[in-house]
């Protein structure tokens, strides 16, 4: 890692930094540490609605008659295929319901973070990097 000055005209007068101020700074980073947690959860929960969103259409082409396997846990059942059709509408409402809460969490998230960034950069400016 090297080291560069900061062009003319760049530099940050030497600002203190207080209690509170690094208070806020580590609030910042747990907060963005949450942030990165939740995106990746949201992430995960978009891909299985997706995956039953997909599943549930496969399903809906079979007979009404027929019997499908249905996986409980880490056991499969045998059931006909209208009672998987409502299960897996039951288990997309939920995976909805779970994406909703998260970006709920996240964009709550966001504007405390948002928040904080306005407070730090009003007191330091370039000195702090604040960018992910």
């Amino acid at each position: 890692m090297s080291l560069q000055m900061l062009p003319p005209g760049q530099e940050t007068p030497d600002v203190q930094v207080s209690w509170e101020d690094q208070q806020r700074i580590n609030d910042f980073s747990k907060l963005n540490s949450r942030l990165s947690e939740l995106e990746d959860q949201y992430r995960q929960k978009q891909d299985e609605n997706e995956y039953l969103e997909d599943v549930g259409t496969e399903i809906e082409l079979v007979d009404e008659d027929e019997v499908v396997q249905y996986k409980i846990g880490s056991t499969f059942y045998w059931l006909k295929q209208s009672e998987v059709v409502e299960r897996l509408e039951k288990q997309t409402d939920i995976a909805a319901a779970e994406l909703n809460d998260l970006e709920d969490k996240v964009r709550s998230i966001k504007d405390e973070m948002d928040e904080l960034k306005r407070v730090l950069y009003k007191k330091f400016g370039n000195a702090i990097n604040l960018e992910r």
